[in-house]
């Protein structure tokens, strides 16, 4: 007698088990994806999302990519008046465009004037169009609205810091109305964090998020306390 005469199933019933056991797997799989997604989706619709420039993004980014709340920051551009710009037409200052980034923060963690206290003490308020030796237009100190609340708190943080002095000269950032931003090209997204050693980045960007972390010790993430 054969061996598989003691087994009260066929071959058949093994793969018809092996499929069932396949098919199961599979779909709690595909339902732990879908909550993974679910969750994340959820996760993202509860950031708000803070347009700031204040020279150089390299410089913005990556003070802001240290900040604890803030779940990514986009370089970019914004405010000009032609489609879909390059860095290399944005630097010629033909296109009205700021360098700006776009801060997508969990509000729950950190506040939208707490964004403005790191944005104006992080950069020069009171240089039109220039910040250190970046000239131009495109490094304007701005702050591109989404909301009338932030347009509210911009205005009324700006006017508090002129009133109080905290400036030697008046403070010209300017506050607008988001419109278009336009990712800027790959190559400039974290770029200080990408190219640490450039020489930029180690004159210019560095001494910044070194002052950065001094002044707001108790407003770094856990890695940027690391």
């Amino acid at each position: 007698m054969s061996v598989l005469s003691y087994f009260p199933f066929t071959w058949g019933t093994v793969a018809g088990l092996f499929l069932t056991c396949s098919t199961g797997w599979l779909n709690a799989q595909e339902t732990q994806n879908k909550e993974a997604a679910l969750s994340t989706a959820k996760e993202e619709s509860q950031l708000e999302v803070a347009t700031f420039g204040g020279g150089c993004f390299w410089c913005v980014e990556a003070v802001f990519e240290n900040l604890e709340g803030v779940q990514n920051v986009v370089s970019g551009y914004a405010g000009g008046h032609v489609k879909n710009p390059d860095y290399k037409a944005v630097c010629t200052g033909r296109t009205g465009h700021a360098e700006v980034c776009q801060i997508h923060y969990d509000p729950k963690v950190v506040s939208f004037d707490e964004l403005l206290e790191v944005f104006w003490k992080t950069h020069d308020p009171t240089t039109l169009n220039r910040q250190g030796n970046d000239i131009g237009t495109q490094y304007r100190s701005v702050i591109y609205y989404h909301t009338p609340e932030q347009q509210r708190l911009a205005e009324a943080y700006k006017q508090k810091l002129n009133k109080s002095g905290a400036f030697r000269s008046r403070i010209v950032t300017e506050i607008s109305p988001i419109e278009t931003f336009y990712s800027a090209e790959d190559y400039h997204q974290d770029y200080y964090r990408n190219n640490p050693e450039q020489g930029y980045c180690q004159f210019v960007v560095r001494p910044k998020v070194d002052k950065f972390k001094e002044v707001f010790a108790d407003k770094l993430s856990e890695q940027a306390k690391q």
